[in-house]
C-alpha cells in the first residue's frame, strides 16, 4: 500500500549513502516508502538515477541556500526542478542569528529573496528548525514563530517535532500555532535531550506520535534520527512499520 504522506530523511542512512547510493535507496524503498527526503540534494553524484532506479520521489529536500549568491540559486533550484523537488528546505542558520528579534527578520528576508528565484522554477522554499529557533523567546514569543510572522506566504516551514521538545517547547502547542503554514514534520522520539544518540524509533520513545500527528494532519511525515545507539536502518523500518500499524502513516 502507498503511504503519501510518509517519508524518510536520508541523513539518518548517510554512511550507507556514501557507500552505496543507489543500494540504500533501494533499501529503502524495499521497505514501503515510496518517498524520500535526500540531504545536500545539489551535492549527491547519482542522485537522480538512484531516485528513478528505486522508484522514489522527492517531494522535500534538504540544501543550504540562505544568504547564496544569486548565481548559487539559480543553481541549487535548477538541481532541485531536476530531481523533481517540489520543496527546497534550508536545515539550520546558525544560533547566534537567533537572539535578537531584527536578526530573525534578516534571515527571514534572505529566505524570502531566495523564494523569488525558486519560484522561476517551480520550486518552494522552506525552513527546517533545530533547538535553538525555540530557545529563543523574545517578548513572550519564540524565534520560530518571529520568524514564520515575517516570511512571504508562499514560503513554509518544516517543524522537527523532536527538536522542538528540546528546545523546551511543546511540539503539539506549536504545530497548532504555525497552522497551515507547516507542510511538513519531522516525526522523531526519544527522551527530548541534546545527545541525539538517545534517539530512539518512532514509537518506543516518550514523545507524543499520535498527538503531534494530528496537530499538523495534512503535513508530511518524515521519519528522521540524527543518531542512534542502535542501527539507524533497523530503527527506520521500525518507525514505519509503528506509524502504519497505529494508523498514522
Amino acid at each position: 500500500m502507498n503511504y503519501p504522506q510518509l517519508s524518510v530523511q536520508l541523513y539518518t542512512v548517510r554512511e550507507a549513502m556514501l557507500e552505496d547510493l543507489p543500494g540504500t535507496l533501494q533499501r529503502i524503498a524495499d521497505l514501503g516508502f515510496t518517498q524520500v527526503e535526500p540531504y545536500n540534494f545539489a551535492g549527491f553524484e547519482g542522485l537522480g538515477a538512484g531516485l528513478a532506479a528505486a522508484g522514489l520521489a522527492a517531494p522535500t529536500a534538504h540544501g543550504h541556500f540562505i544568504g547564496e549568491s544569486d548565481a548559487e540559486l539559480e543553481r541549487v533550484f535548477g538541481i532541485a526542478k531536476d530531481l523533481g523537488i517540489a520543496t527546497a528546505i534550508d536545515p539550520f542558520t546558525a544560533p547566534e542569528r537567533w537572539e535578537t528579534a531584527e536578526s530573525i527578520g534578516q534571515i527571514a528576508d534572505q529566505l524570502n529573496a531566495a523564494a523569488a528565484i525558486a519560484a522561476k522554477y517551480g520550486v518552494v522554499v522552506g525552513y527546517h528548525n533545530h533547538a535553538h529557533e525555540l530557545k529563543s523567546v523574545i517578548d513572550g514569543v519564540t524565534g520560530i514563530e518571529i520568524f514564520a510572522g515575517k516570511l512571504a506566504p508562499e514560503v513554509v516551514l518544516e517543524i522537527d517535532t523532536y527538536w522542538v521538545a528540546v528546545g523546551g517547547q511543546d511540539p503539539v502547542e506549536l504545530l497548532k500555532r504555525l497552522g497551515n503554514k507547516v507542510v511538513a514534520i519531522h516525526v522523531k522520539d526519544g527522551p527530548a535531550t541534546t545527545e541525539t544518540k538517545d534517539q530512539v524509533a518512532v514509537g518506543s520513545g516518550s514523545l507524543p506520535i499520535a498527538d503531534i500527528i494530528a496537530a499538523a494532519p495534512t503535513a508530511l511525515r518524515v521519519i528522521e534520527l540524527d543518531d542512534s545507539r542502535g542501527d539507524r536502518f533497523q530503527a527506520v523500518a521500525d518507525s514505519y512499520a509503528y506509524l502504519v500499524k497505529e494508523n498514522l502513516a
